[in-house]
């Protein structure tokens, strides 16, 4: 049996980690959720997941700067990220591209397509 893919959760929000908690491990992922940007950075350099979800407006540390910090260091600089948000303006979603996101998701999304979603984005980028 195949080792399941890791995802980190990155989001301030406990009822949306989760949602997406529970429905990412129903459809076969391993699941981590961080409640804050400096936690998502430390459990990304601790567990070095095949994906981080990230949310993009949090307190103290947004998406944003995770994102940044993230392609900074050599350990996380490759992790597909992301982002996960409510901002979804052409300017955003081009921001978000142009900080180094991997992918854009916009809230409210599919729940039930998501993990599909995310396994043929993988796939797509060879990463599966």
């Amino acid at each position: 049996m195949a080792k399941p893919l890791t995802i980190l959760v990155v989001d301030d929000e406990p009822r949306i980690r989760l949602v997406l908690e529970y429905n990412l491990r129903r459809d076969g992922f391993a699941v981590h959720t961080a409640e804050d940007g400096f936690e998502g950075l430390k459990k990304a350099r601790r567990i070095r997941p095949d994906l981080i979800l990230l949310d993009w407006m949090m307190p103290d540390m947004d998406g944003i700067e995770v994102l940044r910090k993230l392609r900074e260091r050599k350990e996380t600089e490759r992790i597909p990220v992301f982002m996960c948000t409510a901002k979804g303006t052409v300017g955003d979603v081009d921001r978000g591209y142009g900080e180094g996101a991997t992918y854009y998701i916009t809230k409210p999304f599919d729940i039930w397509s998501l993990g599909r979603t995310l396994r043929e984005r993988l796939a797509e980028a060879g990463r599966t």
